[in-house]
């Protein structure tokens, strides 16, 4: 049993990634970092159906993290809190750059993997989504491919489980997406909780929003959504890719230490 500040958690689920763990898209402005996100829920939808264990919870996951960053600023950490649940995200934000050694990255990812699965926790690895309805983001469906491709075999060795994002066709719909058509959005994160919750075996599952009825929109209206998009968020992400930074190198993880997720 892991103790941690006057507190005894006997089941200890940490999360690992990037913007997609740290839950963007899914404002709460109660919360560090003002978002909850599809993690956060999980954590809570199983304290609810396990009261008979004393649940921990902590999320690493900062947004813009590559998996370089990932592996030496949040697996030993994670490792140090000696999880029973783990989830990890990582490996897409170095896809989105111009050029990235997939091979070698899936090696190092390997690597830490082995790390996390030595603890004994109970492991979940995510594919990439299947951009394929994005006329933006649908050209790096092939190195998504090959990198699912390739964790799949990493993920058997080392026995983590698969959650696999690239065939969750219900994120064709845009209502599933932020408005920033990067991440997914408040129903979004609760439909990957959900699916989550799933590949644990849970059978609770959270109530989804009911969604918007689909705009209609003229050609001329979407070349203008589409013109506005692109000046207020492709725009900012190339250049910050052009420099070498990040929306996230000045934020902390949300909940960097074990904390009850009832709390």
């Amino acid at each position: 049993m892991w103790q941690g500040v006057g507190v005894e958690f006997s089941a200890r689920y940490v999360a690992l990634g990037d913007s997609f763990t740290e839950g963007l898209g899914d404002s709460d402005p109660t919360r560090p970092n003002q978002v909850c996100g599809w993690a956060d829920r999980v954590a809570e939808q199983l304290a609810l159906a396990h009261p008979e264990q004393s649940w921990g919870y902590a999320n690493l996951a900062i947004r813009g993290k590559k998996m370089s960053q990932i592996l030496t600023e949040q697996i030993d950490t994670a490792v140090a809190l000696q999880p029973t649940l783990v989830t990890i995200y990582a490996g897409i934000n170095d896809i989105l750059r111009p050029k990235v050694d997939i091979d070698a990255m899936l090696g190092r990812y390997s690597d830490g993997l082995a790390k996390l699965a030595a603890t004994g926790a109970r492991v979940l690895v995510f594919t990439g989504f299947d951009a394929s309805t994005s006329k933006i983001f649908a050209s790096i469906r092939g190195r998504t491919a090959i990198y699912n491709e390739l964790l799949r075999e990493v993920a058997q060795n080392h026995g983590a489980e698969l959650v696999d994002y690239w065939r969750f066709r219900e994120y064709n719909d845009w209502r599933l997406w932020g408005i920033d058509r990067m991440h997914m959005s408040t129903p979004g994160h609760i439909n990957m909780a959900n699916r989550v919750l799933e590949q644990l075996g849970e059978t609770v599952r959270i109530s989804m929003p009911e969604l918007p009825p689909l705009p209609v929109r003229t050609t001329s209206e979407t070349l203008k959504d589409n013109a506005a998009w692109t000046k207020e968020y492709v725009g900012p992400w190339v250049s910050r890719r052009l420099r070498g930074v990040s929306s996230g190198d000045n934020l902390s993880a949300r909940w960097p230490t074990l904390r009850s997720p009832l709390a």
